[in-house]
């Protein structure tokens, strides 16, 4: 287990990333800054392009944000940079599509105060859809076919939530990152298997939520080959190198050929930038469990 001992108070930091999307972007910060209580520091990452851009710093700068360039190579290296630029003692991951209930923030706060050591998640709900059970909702976990299931209850999980988490930013210290060889897409789902296996204890924060203007047609990027590679990618490192049960082996990779029949070309590509990105991600994930073992940090069995 991660040592939690340290009595500093907490400092949350919020890692927003953004692109293209400024109208979208000034929903967020408008909600986050009407918060009763607000985080340590706001870190805006943007990825956009130059015109766009413009606009964004503009922002930044109207609620108080500090202004990051983004590195322009997809979501998750967007995201890593958000997070090392941040200067609290946590890291919230925040996305430009989101709004906040009231007492979201002092939710998160009293969280990391309870267990600073822990990765909090949050779930998320459509607008009109605060009163019900979705927006209460755990976020899933990994499948070893790739996509996301919820977990069962009462039980440690590997569930993220890509958008909406909060991590000690000794996580990030400690050289840990969200993989990067998929632009965008449910790639991230491996970065809670991976956590899990290194022994972070992951923590569905029950008493808040996010609501998520959530639209298909407003997404950065859009391409059949990345959407369908980085699941398998996911699943690979899930079931080969994580949780490496015959079981999830066999489920992992009945996944391949149903790719390939689904997507002929498309299918065989996205399976090949999958098996590369987990070759990748076996030797690095291997290495942090060797640092960690180093530092006293326990991993999963």
């Amino acid at each position: 287990m991660v040592d939690g001992s340290d009595t500093a108070p907490p400092r949350i930091s919020v890692a927003l990333v953004t692109r293209n999307r400024p109208e979208s972007l000034e929903r967020t910060l408008r909600s986050l800054r009407a918060q009763h209580v607000q985080p340590f520091e706001v870190v805006l990452c943007d990825d956009s392009d130059a015109e766009q851009a413009r606009t964004c710093r503009a922002l930044a700068a109207r609620y108080e944000c500090r202004y990051v360039t983004g590195p322009h190579r997809g979501l998750y290296a967007n995201r890593n940079l958000s997070a090392l630029a941040c200067r609290g003692t946590h890291v919230r991951t925040m996305d430009d599509d989101h709004e906040f209930p009231d007492g979201h923030m002092q939710a998160c706060i009293r969280a990391v105060e309870q267990r600073p050591d822990a990765v909090w998640i949050i779930g998320e709900c459509l607008p009109g859809r605060e009163h019900t059970a979705a927006a209460w909702r755990c976020p899933p976990q990994l499948h070893p076919r790739g996509y996301s299931v919820n977990p069962p209850p009462g039980e440690r999980m590997w569930g993220i939530a890509d958008g909406a988490s909060i991590y000690p930013r000794e996580i990030f210290e400690r050289g840990l990152r969200f993989s990067e060889r998929f632009a965008f897409g449910a790639s991230y789902l491996e970065w809670g298997s991976r956590l899990h296996w290194l022994g972070y204890e992951i923590l569905h924060l029950k008493s808040t939520f996010v609501i998520h203007h959530y639209d298909p047609n407003a997404r950065s990027f859009s391409d059949l080959r990345t959407l369908w590679g980085a699941p398998l990618f996911a699943g690979l490192c899930h079931s080969f190198i994580y949780q490496p049960t015959l079981r999830n082996r066999l489920l992992t990779l009945v996944q391949f050929p149903v790719t390939v029949m689904r997507f002929r070309t498309t299918g065989v590509r996205a399976c090949f930038d999958a098996l590369r990105a987990f070759k990748e991600q076996r030797q690095i994930s291997l290495q942090a469990a060797t640092r960690n073992a180093a530092a006293g940090l326990s991993r999963q069995p």
